[in-house]
C-alpha cells in the first residue's frame, strides 16, 4: 500500500495554500520536492508540479526547505536497500540543486531511524520486517545515502545547509528493565552518530552494525567523509518518550511485546507516571545539544487533540526554545507541523480510515479553514507571544494548575440536559466553565454558550457569543452524537469562528464536518469545513 499525504490532504491540487502560509508571516517552510513524485519512472524527472510550488514561493518571500523523501523508501522502482539506492537518490539531489540553485536547505531523508525501526524494527512498512539486523541496515543506508546526497548538491551550491530531522525520544523503564531502556536510548543516537562520524572502532553499537552484516566500507566512509548537520531537528511528539513496564497486567488494553528474553509493554512516558520534568521539549533539546553541540530547531509540533491542547502543546515547545535559548542553547526556530493535517497516522497509515488530524488550517473545506493555530503563528511571527483564554490551564499531560480568582470562564446561560453535557465537556478539556449568574456578568467571561430548542427541522442550535455582534451558532440535527457535537463545537469557539453553520457528521475523536449556512434567501452551494 503506498500512502500520499499530499494528496490525501488535498495540497497536491491546492497552490493557494502557500499564500494561506505567507499570509502567516511564515518565511522558512518544510517543502516536500519528493524523489518518487519527480522521478516516479526510473530516469524520467517530471519537475512541472515542483516548478509551480518553487516558482509561487519565490514570489512570496519563503524560502523552502526541501525534502528529497519523508518516509518510505521514495519512488516504487526502488527500496533502501537496493544495493544503488544512495547513488540514485545522491544523482536525483544534483538535479534539483541544477534546477532550484537558489535553495539552501535541504533534508535528503527525513527521521530515518524513525523509518528504519517503523520498516525493519517494527514491520509497519516496506520491507516489513521485525529484527534489530533490518533495522540497522536500513538506518545506514540511508544516512550513506544523506552524505551522498548532501556531496552532490553541494557540487552545485557550495553552501546548501542540512537540516537533520529525528525524532530523539527518551526510553523509561522499571528498574527490572533498566538495561533495555539504557541499549534502546544508546541506540537512538545512531543516525546523527552515522553523520557526525562517530562511528568508529570505539562505538558501543560497532558491533551490532557489523553483526547486522552491514559493509565494513559503508562505515569507514562514513567515519572518514563525516556530513554533520548544519541544524538538528528536534521532532518531539507526546508519543515521542516510553515506558517499558514488565508488569504487563496494568495494560490490559496495550499489546504486550519484549526482548525475547523479558515480556513487556511499551507506553507513552507521559501517560506512565514518569517524572514530568523529565519529559518534554526541553529536556530532549538539552540532550542533543549536549551530545552534538550543533544549532537546533524545534521541529514537527503537533499534538492530534482537540484544539486547545493542540494550541497548549505547540505553545509548550514555543517556551521551550526560549527556555533553552536563555541558556546558552543555539534553537534556530520552532516548526508547526503539519500545517495542512494528516491523514490515518493515529494507525501509522496502516489503515486506511480517513483519521483526520487536523493542522493548522483545516481542509475539510473547499478553502481550508484558518485555526487558532493559524492566529497563533502570526502573532508570534510578529509578536512573539502569544495569548488565549485556554492557556490559563495546561494541558493533559501536565498537572493542573490552580484556578486563580480571575481565570478566564466560560458562561453557561440556561437549564438544559444538553447544556450540562456541553459543561462536562469543558471540564474533561479543562476549559474552565460555570453557569451565568441571573442578575449580573461576569467580568472574566470570554465567551458566553446557550443551546436553542429543535424547532420545526428537528434540531438543537449551540450559540456563542464573544461580544455583542460577534457570534457563532451550530446547528445540530437530531439523533447526532451528542458529545461529540459539543466537542466539535468547542474547536469552533476556540477558534474564534462566527456565523451560522451546521454540523454534516460528528464522531468521536474530533471526526466531524460542518458546513456554513447561506444566508435566508440566498442561492449556492455551502461550504464544507
Amino acid at each position: 500500500m503506498i500512502r500520499d499525504q499530499l494528496a490525501e490532504t488535498g495540497h497536491s491540487k491546492r497552490i493557494e495554500d502557500l499564500d494561506l502560509v505567507a499570509s502567516l508571516g511564515v518565511k522558512t517552510l518544510r517543502y516536500p520536492a519528493l524523489w518518487e513524485h519527480v522521478e516516479a519512472l526510473g530516469g524520467q524527472d517530471d519537475w512541472s508540479w515542483l516548478d509551480e510550488r518553487f516558482q509561487r514561493m519565490r514570489r512570496l518571500g519563503i524560502s523552502p526547505i526541501a525534502t528529497l523523501i519523508h518516509h518510505g523508501s521514495g519512488p516504487s522502482w526502488t527500496s533502501i536497500l537496493a544495493p544503488d539506492f544512495a547513488a540514485r537518490l545522491a544523482a536525483f539531489g544534483g538535479r534539483l540543486a541544477l534546477r532550484y540553485p537558489w535553495v539552501k536547505t535541504f533534508t535528503p531523508i527525513n527521521e530515518p531511524m524513525a523509518t528504519a525501526r517503523m520498516s525493519g524494527l517494527y514491520g509497519f512498512w516496506h520491507p516489513h520486517r521485525a529484527d534489530e539486523p533490518t533495522c540497522l541496515r536500513l538506518l545506514v543506508a540511508q544516512c550513506r545515502a544523506i552524505a551522498m546526497t548532501m556531496s552532490a548538491i553541494r557540487k552545485v551550491i557550495p553552501d546548501a545547509r542540512l537540516l537533520q530531522t529525528e525524532d530523539f525520544g527518551k526510553i523509561f523503564a522499571t528498574p527490572k528493565l533498566a538495561y533495555q531502556a539504557a541499549y534502546e536510548n544508546g541506540r537512538r543516537w545512531l543516525s546523527m552518530d552515522l553523520l557526525c562520524g562517530h562511528v568508529d572502532a570505539r562505538h558501543p553499537f560497532l558491533g551490532r552494525l557489523l553483526d547486522a552484516d552491514i559493509d565494513p566500507e559503508h562505515l569507514a566512509e562514513l567515519e572518514a567523509a563525516p556530513c554533520p548537520p548544519d541544524l538538528v531537528g528536534v521532532d518531539y511528539y507526546l508519543t515521542s518518550d516510553r515506558f517499558l513496564d514488565h508488569r504487563v497486567e496494568r495494560h490490559p488494553q496495550e499489546p504486550v511485546g519484549g526482548n525475547g528474553t523479558e515480556p513487556y509493554v511499551d507506553v507513552a512516558a507521559f501517560r506512565a507516571g514518569v517524572p514530568t520534568h523529565t519529559l518534554g521539549f526541553a529536556a530532549r533539546v538539552r540532550e542533543v545539544w549536549r551530545r552534538y553541540a550543533l544549532p537546533a530547531v524545534i521541529g514537527e509540533v503537533h499534538n492530534a487533540c482537540t484544539r486547545e491542547e493542540q494550541l497548549r502543546w505547540f505553545m509548550e515547545g514555543w517556551e521551550a526554545a526560549f527556555e533553552c535559548a536563555a541558556e546558552g542553547i543555539d534553537v534556530r526556530a520552532v516548526t508547526a507541523w503539519s500545517l495542512f493535517g494528516a491523514v490515518d497516522w493515529n494507525s501509522m497509515m496502516m489503515r486506511e480510515d480517513g483519521y483526520y488530524e487536523c493542522g493548522v488550517f483545516d481542509v475539510r473545506a473547499d478553502v481550508p479553514r484558518k485555526t487558532i493555530m493559524a492566529d497563533a503563528i502570526s502573532t508570534l511571527v510578529d509578536k512573539q507571544s502569544f495569548g488565549h483564554p485556554v492557556l490559563a490551564q495546561t494541558g493533559w499531560w501536565r498537572a493542573p494548575r490552580k484556578r486563580g480568582a480571575k481565570s478566564p470562564t466560560i458562561q453557561l446561560r440556561g437549564f438544559d440536559r444538553r447544556l450540562s453535557i456541553l459543561g462536562e465537556c469543558c471540564s474533561r478539556r479543562r476549559l474552565t466553565a460555570r453557569a451565568a449568574p441571573k442578575q449580573s456578568e461576569l467580568s472574566d467571561v470570554w465567551v458566553e454558550l446557550t443551546v436553542g430548542g429543535t424547532g420545526r427541522r428537528s434540531r438543537s442550535i449551540l450559540f456563542a457569543t464573544y461580544c455583542p455582534g460577534k457570534t457563532l451558532s451550530l446547528a445540530v440535527p437530531d439523533g447526532a452524537d451528542w458529545v461529540a457535537a459539543c466537542n466539535a463545537f468547542l474547536d469552533l469557539v476556540i477558534d474564534g469562528l462566527t456565523g451560522a453553520y451546521e454540523l454534516l457528521a460528528a464522531h468521536r475523536d474530533n471526526q466531524y464536518w460542518v458546513a456554513e449556512r447561506p444566508a435566508p434567501h440566498a442561492a449556492g452551494v455551502a461550504r464544507q469545513h
